[in-house]
């Protein structure tokens, strides 16, 4: 255990040299090497699944004496099943093609010069997350898979899982001739790391992914001092058009909500255009109760389906991440537009409808890193868009937004050739 302030430094400082190393090391691995690694890596977690359960078991009795809501007990479980998920994200990754050094533009200058555009690794990347111990993995592998060497520091509540999914990545890496230090895990749960990892630990860490709670991102915008690919809250809508097809409204409707309350894709307002509320909100909200989802409806959605929770203002800006929703109605695709504007956190959205025009004025208009039609809001996940996984959903705007997979984990530089050429 560390006792001082200034062992955490140190211990911090050391662990950023050894990633600044390893990525050197990263950035001039072959694709085929990373590869072997990452299946390697599979292999292990496979093989350690008795250990990782064993961790698992320990970190949810501490979980479930400390009240935690069933839904962060949903995040934190692991069984053989998402550990089998774990290892088989592994070999997607690995299956990916390897986006270092591909070329992403060329053209050639009326001199004769030729520009290439090329994807490079960033470097050392930090992903301070929470309550999910799958991210060690995902975040270990596409952080290898772009070229860069990784910090990860995971929430106390699942720290015995991620270091156990951490020893059989490390094992994996060694397998291949890679550095181990290409991927560490913080040894302690100590505030304090945070805050070190922000400050850049002496400029080894090139960007920060934080994958959390609402807090754990503002602290992390406001304290970092180096640049942040920022997952914000999911608080994701569901708008039900006029030409919503009611059967697969309750269908959509309810698997965002309820296929799984604790992950960020989770809907958590649901919006029904006011000229299909008298056909469609009663099945859509019975389907939900009898799932066992808790309804907060407005004023006017009351009137149709008495007896509901009334919703506050509140709670259209809460991610429950829980069995609840919020339910308004609203006046068209322009209703659910401006409703989304003001409450949004810029994750995710979906309009159910058969309407192209209702479809293209929604996509256009909507500001949101995610947009779907007539698809269930828990798609919005990298392993759905075919990333092999992700390290979070970007909210942000700038270089990454929504899921950060290997090519978003890239930069680029422009490498120029000539013949000899002198500007004038």
């Amino acid at each position: 255990m560390l006792d001082k302030v200034s062992d955490l430094q140190s211990v911090m400082a050391d662990m950023g040299a050894r990633a600044k190393a390893a990525s050197r090391v990263l950035a001039q691995a072959s694709g085929e090497t990373k590869d072997a690694a990452l299946r390697a890596m599979a292999d292990a977690v496979t093989a350690a699944t008795p250990e990782i359960l064993a961790a698992n078991r320990a970190d949810l009795e501490r979980a479930r004496q400390s009240g935690m809501a069933a839904s962060f007990v949903d995040r934190l479980t692991l069984d053989e099943g998402r550990i089998a998920g774990i290892a088989a994200a592994l070999r997607d990754i690995a299956d990916l093609p390897d986006p270092v050094g591909a070329v992403t533009e060329e053209w050639t200058r009326p001199n004769g010069l030729t520009i290439r555009r090329v994807r490079t690794p960033i470097g050392t990347i930090g992903v301070i997350y929470e309550s999910r111990p799958n991210v060690t993995a995902d975040a270990g592998a596409l952080c290898l898979k772009s070229g860069n060497a990784v910090i990860l520091r995971g929430g106390s509540d699942s720290a015995l899982s991620s270091r156990a999914i951490h020893a059989a990545l490390a094992s994996g890496l060694e397998a291949a001739g890679l550095p181990a230090d290409a991927i560490q895990i913080v040894p302690v749960s100590d505030r304090a790391a945070v805050g070190e990892m922000l400050a850049g630990l002496n400029g080894a860490i090139d960007v920060i992914v934080p994958r959390g709670g609402r807090s754990l991102v503002e602290r992390v915008q406001r304290d970092a001092r180096v640049p942040v690919f920022a997952h914000l809250e999911g608080l994701c809508h569901v708008y039900v058009d006029r030409a919503a097809n009611l059967a697969m409204a309750v269908a959509v409707t309810l698997n965002s909500k309820m296929r799984r309350t604790g992950i960020c894709g989770s809907a958590e307002t649901l919006l029904v255009d006011e000229a299909v509320a008298g056909t469609h909100l009663v099945p859509i909200l019975d389907a939900l109760k009898s799932a066992g989802c808790e309804i907060r409806g407005s004023e006017a959605v009351r009137h149709l389906y008495p007896g509901l929770v009334p919703a506050s203002e509140e709670d259209f800006r809460t991610e429950y991440l829980d069995a609840i929703i919020s339910v308004e109605i609203v006046r068209g695709v322009e209703g659910a537009i401006d409703h989304i504007a003001r409450f949004s956190s810029g994750h995710t959205e979906a309009i159910i409808t058969e309407d192209a025009a209702a479809v293209e004025r929604f996509f256009n208009a909507v500001d949101s890193a995610i947009l779907l039609h007539n698809a269930s809001t828990q798609f919005a996940d990298g392993g759905e868009f075919g990333f092999g996984g992700e390290i979070g959903i970007a909210t942000g705007k700038m270089h990454a937004r929504g899921p950060v997979g290997v090519e978003q984990l890239t930069s680029f530089n422009y490498r120029v050739s000539g013949t000899g050429q002198l500007r004038p």
